[in-house]
Formats: C-alpha cells, structure tokens, sequence
C-alpha cells in the first residue's frame, strides 16, 4: 500500500487549521508556509506522477478496508497528471496573490487556498462516487469564501448566484448516489465497474436515470450549455488569483466525465447504450461557439476572459464526448494547455486592472507596465485562441483529427474553425482597445498616479505563458503520454483488479488459506 498518495490530501488539511489557528495575524507567515506546503506537494506530485509512469496502479486504503467496505484513494497516470497540473497552477497563483497584496484584502485567504487544494486534489485521487461527493463538497466551500475575498457588492452577488447554482448541483449528485447504491449496493467505482455489467436488458431503468444524473451533475461543474450561466460573473467578479485557480474547477467535472463514462458506463455498456452522443456531443458545440462570441461581445476584459473559458471548455468536451481513445488523448492536451491560458489571462486581466480606472474595453490613458501586460496578453491571446505556434493550434488539430470519425464530423470541423475565427477577432478587439488605443489618449493625472503592477505578478503571469511554451515544445512527448493514458482508460481491468483484489479487512481469504 503507497502511502504518498494521501499526502496531497492530508497535507493542506493539516496546514489551513494550523494557519488560521497559529499564524492568523502574520501575513508573513501565512505566505511561508502556504507557499512551503504547495512546494512541498509539487514534489510529492512529481513522485506520484514517476511511480506511475510505467502503468503501475498505486493504492492506498484507510484504515486498510478493502473496497468496497473501505475509502480508498488511487493513483494512475490520469489522476496523478491532474494533481501535478494544480499543484503547479497553485504556485503560479500564490506567488500572484503574494506579489499584488490580493491575499492581504481580506480575512483567511491562505487557509481557504489550502482546503481548496485539498478538495481538489481528493476529487482527482479518491476512487470512490460517495468520497467524490465529499471533496466536491469541500472545494465547493473553500471556493464560497474565496469567491467574496475582500468583499464588494458585485462580488457578493455572483458569489450568492455561484452557491445557489452548486447547491442544485450537489442535490443532484446526491439523487444520483442514491439511485447507484439502490441499483448496485455500492459506490467504489471499481466495484461498480464491475456490477453494472451484470445488470440484465431489462433492469436498466434506474441505472440509465443515476448515469444521467452523474452527467448532469458533472456537466453543471464543467460549466457546458446549458448548465454553464453560474460561470461569467462568477469569474469575473471573483479577485483574480481566485479565477484563475478555477481555472482547474471546471476541468474537475470533465475529470469526472472521462473516469466514471470510461470506467463504470463505457460507451458499449448496453445499460448506458447511446447516452454519451444523445445530447453531449450538441452541447459541447454550442458551449464553444457560445463561448466564443462572448469573447466577441464582452463589454469587460473579464467578462472576455470568463467566456473563453466556456469555449475552452466547449472543446474539452467535443474531444471527450467522441469517447474514443484519440478523443480522449487530444482532450486531455488541451486541458493542460486551456487551464495554464485560462489561468494566464485571468492574472494578466489584474495586471491591467492595476494600471487602469477600470476594465472596459474602451480608449483609456496609457498606464505603467504597458509595454510587458501587452505582450503578455499577445501570448495568452494567441494560445486562448488557437493561432500557431502556442499548444492552442496543436490541440485543436488534435481535436479536428480525433473527430474524423465521427457522425457528426461536418459540424465538429465548422464550428470548431468558425468559431476559433470568432475569438480571433474578439481577443483582437480586446487587445487594441486596451494596448494600442491608449497610446492615442493624453495621460493624465490619474494614470500617472496608477500603481505599476509588482515584479513578482509579472513573474507570476509569465511563468503560466511560459508553461504554454513548454507545453508546445514538448506537444510530442505530452500527446504521446496522453495517447497512452487514453489507451489506460479504455482498458481499465489492472485499476479495478488493484482496487478490487487487494487484500485488507473485510477482504476475501486468499486460495487455501
């Protein structure tokens, strides 16, 4: 049994108590040990992410409960990958909150950074429905107090508007859990993975409305049409080192997607039998060009930023919803790639926000730092969008590759293309107004009172740009690592025996024993 794998979980429970309990009043020290836990879990990240590498399925069980009886936590290439990408996200984003005083504006932002972590990190590794309920339900409350982080109306709204969307979420996924467990009599997803086969043709009334159910529910978490209205104000009302670790939110329900519908309801389980290309397929489209032409229509960088988002995720969900080993390898690219842009455009949004009276896309007086926010926001632009050379182009060929197979192939390719056109013009416009007009406004008492944005901000945005770059250079080696664990994926028998088989409380008695 590998106990590194509860690390990523106990670790931040144990740091967000002792910061709010120890250190409440020391800005200074929260920053030193916040920063020190989430090193701390990039190395043990990194470990996990090696120990996997050759198709080993690492496993660890409270209390040594076997499954199902037990909780237990699993670690394979796809789980592992997710917790290296937030933790690596989170550096990013507390070195941000650090550099611009975000974490100062308010009460608890460093303890709450951490039990957010924690959620997020226990949804990619648990391998049990129930427990993913749970972490769920952890991140979704750190994120309510991170939502209104140093307060304000606007922000209060769309954090009001954000819990009430999730709470329908989580009442969902509860209904959902129940059904599973009526229908099976468990909730371990190996276990289940298992049972559902054995459901006779004619029994599968309730099984079909629980996968539903899961689906709604995750698709609510990866914000696609028409479950996706929480997410614009939320973002953007959210402060920024906030939105840009939710980034990885939306990203946990299309980890969800591709666990439980390639696992527990693959596409040729009869129980499920056609519901992965009923509606999925038709979403995901219309989310990427809905997304899309808000980046167009946005009145406020932030708004544009949040509605990329949507499109980004619009693709993530065309490649998944193929529900083939190449759909998944080229969903899983992009959700590195559209996570580190998303990310990056949100800090760089702040960035502008710093040296400007506010975020409209209108003609505003030049501000400091000018020169280097624009050029950041040329790259997160150029890789939001999908323009050559950044990891955006290289993924959505991949995409348009994947779907070449498809049934509905002709719509994939149009919609994928036209709308990619759309952004283009959109973060085009976005860019002149904010970069290159102000150069035609006199500057003025107030700009030149504007604070320059701090180095460690700058350091901060373009680490995540330079993490696009890497992400290009290296596109080879990282579609081949999908490619495989897509393949993983779509044979997951060594995951269920290691969860089903081990042995430990409550397990069954090895031969002649």
């Amino acid at each position: 049994m590998n106990h590194w794998i509860i690390a990523p979980v106990v670790l931040p429970a144990v740091l967000a108590p002792f910061i709010v309990l120890a250190a409440r009043y020391h800005i200074g020290i929260q920053r030193t040990f916040s920063v020190a836990g989430v090193l701390a879990l990039m190395a043990i990240a990194l470990g996990l992410v090696v120990q996997v590498s050759d198709g080993s399925i690492l496993l660890y069980q409270l209390s040594h409960w076997a499954a199902p009886f037990g909780i237990v936590l699993v670690g394979d290439r796809l789980s592992t990958m997710m917790v290296l990408l937030t933790v690596v996200l989170a550096l990013f984003v507390l070195l941000y909150a650090i550099g611009s005083g975000w974490d100062n504006r308010g009460r608890h932002f460093h303890a709450l950074f951490q039990f957010q972590l924690m959620g997020i990190l226990g949804a990619f590794l648990t391998g049990d429905l129930f427990n993913l309920f749970v972490f769920f339900e952890v991140l979704l409350i750190a994120s309510y107090g991170l939502m209104i982080h140093a307060g304000g109306n606007a922000r209060l709204k769309a954090g009001v508007q954000y819990v009430l969307f999730n709470l329908v979420g989580s009442t969902l996924f509860l209904f959902a859990l129940g059904s599973i467990y009526a229908e099976t009599g468990t909730l371990n997803m190996a276990d289940l993975a298992n049972r559902v086969t054995l459901i006779g043709a004619e029994e599968t009334v309730g099984i079909r409305v629980a996968a539903v159910l899961l689906l709604l529910v995750f698709a609510i978490k990866a914000a696609v049409v028409p479950l996706h209205f929480w997410l614009p104000s939320s973002y953007a009302e959210a402060p920024a080192p906030v939105a840009a670790l939710f980034a990885i939110m939306t990203k946990v329900g299309a980890y969800a997607i591709i666990r439980v519908y390639t696992m527990i309801f693959p596409p040729d389980l009869q129980a499920t039998a056609g519901l992965h290309d009923l509606w999925l397929l038709p979403a995901a489209l219309v989310s990427l060009a809905i997304g899309m032409v808000g980046v167009l229509a946005a009145r406020r960088l932030d708004r544009l930023v949040a509605f990329s988002v949507i499109g980004s995720m619009g693709m993530v969900m065309v490649a998944i919803s193929l529900f083939t080993p190449a759909g998944i390898a080229a969903a899983l690219y992009y959700i590195v790639h559209s996570t580190l842009a998303g990310a990056a455009l949100f800090l760089i949004s702040d960035l502008v926000r710093t040296g400007r009276a506010n975020l409209e896309l209108t003609p505003q007086p030049p501000f400091g730092g000018l020169a280097l926010t624009a050029g950041l926001f040329f790259a997160g632009a150029i890789a939001m969008a999908g323009l050559p050379p950044l990891s955006g182009f290289l993924g959505k060929l991949l995409v348009l590759d994947a779907a070449i197979g498809s049934d509905l192939v002709v719509w994939i390719w149009v919609i994928v293309l036209v709308s990619s056109l759309i952004g283009i013009v959109g973060f085009a416009r976005a860019g002149s107004m904010v970069f290159w007009k102000s150069h035609g406004e006199a500057a003025s008492e107030v700009a030149s009172a504007m604070t320059r944005p701090a180095v460690l901000s700058y350091v901060a945005a373009g680490g995540l740009i330079s993490l696009l770059v890497a992400n290009t250079v290296f596109a080879g080696q990282m579609h081949a690592y999908t490619t495989t664990m897509a393949a993983e994926l779509f044979a997951p028998q060594p995951y269920i025996s290691t969860v089903v088989d081990t042995p430990g409380k409550l397990s069954k008695p090895k031969e002649g024993l």
